[in-house]
């Protein structure tokens, strides 16, 4: 969201007016240069594009009052030679330009501007000559590109206003959702639900095509049986291991007997989880977080297999340690909020028998048709956390 639209439009290559495709890029130097711009005074010249006149001042007189003599009306706009024409852009214009396209502009978002705007000067500068600004076209692209730069300017404004949460509001959320910042030590014993031999042996079984209907469903029958009977042998597996687990046996030898017994010819995986919350693990599994410090939790099973937990220890995220992440979240729901205010402001109606049966549906609205964008250097927004799958990590093979 915070790109501006009209930045993707401006780094447009235009890579349909090249015949020729472009050389590689020079290497990249070992280590970035040194950023000098800020040594450049405001009003040094830093894009000169020659051939192209400076845009003119309007300077229509008003109704009612006296028109200028001819000759000095008729001075600003007479013909230059091309190779006398120059248009000048000062260090002060560029980066007025560069921060209205770019709220985050980078010393590569810089170049990446500069690159390309000579070229839209000079290029938009033979459409007028053209006249292709005076067209109902041209009219029609630039309302429907004002609202789409509204439309972002207004996104933009609300992430600013969503992002002043008072620090206040910070500390109610801190003290009203103190669980939410425990953190924990815990052990995990993994369980597989079946045996790894039996379920190769079934695949085998299947692949024998020479079997009648009546064998097929003989065996199909038996495979079954032995496989709950294996469920139920790691089940109660899983029972006598937290038993032993209770015991003050190691949870990580019991890892291994567990994969032992299944059949898995992988390494046994970390049992360890150091610093878990509450939603670090599946909603299923939630309940381990009441077990007292030093006990085992009862076996939790799901279709990923069966775990056991051990608390080791409690811990608990300070205000300054959490406060960021409540800030994100806080702005998060704000943004959220504000964002649904000015979708519900308003309804649409659409004619179906125009658009066909269905509607319009809700997608995104469409961006303008413009050559092969170069997405800019951003840096990534943050994406929410998501609890980790119920299976421990895969582990390395033997």
């Amino acid at each position: 969201m915070r790109k501006s639209w009209l930045m993707c439009v401006l780094l447009g290559t235009l890579a349909w007016g090249q015949a020729a495709p472009s050389a590689p890029p020079p290497p990249q130097p070992a280590q970035a240069p040194a950023d000098t711009s800020a040594a450049v005074p405001p009003e040094a010249a830093v894009i000169t594009v020659i051939g192209v006149c400076p845009a003119q001042p309007k300077t229509a007189a008003a109704k009612g009052t006296a028109a200028k003599p001819v000759t000095a009306a008729k001075a600003p706009v007479a013909k230059t030679p091309a190779a006398d024409c120059k248009t000048v852009i000062t260090k002060a214009e560029f980066e007025k330009l560069a921060s209205a396209v770019a709220p985050n502009v980078t010393p590569q978002v810089k170049k990446q501007l500069a690159g390309v705007l000579p070229r839209f000067i000079g290029m938009s500068n033979e459409a007028k000559k053209k006249g292709l600004d005076k067209t109902p076209q041209f009219e029609e692209t630039v309302k429907f590109a004002k609202m789409q730069i509204l439309t972002t300017e207004l996104q933009r404004n609300i992430q600013d206003e969503a992002a002043k949460v008072p620090p206040e509001e910070v500390e109610k959320y801190y003290t009203e959702h103190a669980e939410a910042f425990e953190q924990f030590n815990v052990d995990r014993l993994f369980v597989p639900r079946t045996k790894q031999g039996e379920a190769e042996a079934k695949e085998e079984d299947e692949k024998d095509e020479t079997l009648s209907e009546e064998a097929k469903k003989a065996k199909e029958a038996e495979e079954k049986a032995k496989a709950d009977e294996g469920d139920q042998a790691m089940t109660k597996l899983a029972e006598s291991l937290r038993a032993r687990a209770a015991a003050g046996e190691d949870i990580a030898k019991l890892q291994k007997e567990a994969f032992d017994a299944a059949g898995m010819k992988i390494e046994s995986p970390t049992v360890n989880l150091p610093n878990v919350r509450r939603t670090g693990l599946p909603p299923g599994h939630v309940a381990v977080f009441d077990v007292k410090l030093g006990d085992v939790s009862p076996v939790i099973s799901d279709s990923g297999g069966h775990y056991i937990y051990k608390v080791n220890s409690k811990d608990h995220l300070t205000l300054d340690q959490a406060k960021n992440e409540i800030h994100s979240k806080l702005q998060n729901d704000r943004t959220r909020e504000m964002m649904e205010k000015v979708n519900n402001s308003f309804k649409v109606e659409t004619n179906d028998k125009y658009f066909g049966p269905g509607g319009v549906g809700t997608a995104p609205p469409p961006r303008l048709p413009h050559p092969r964008p170069v997405p800019t250097p951003t840096a990534p927004e943050a994406q929410p956390q998501t609890p980790p799958p119920a299976q421990p990590p895969a582990a390395k093979p033997n």
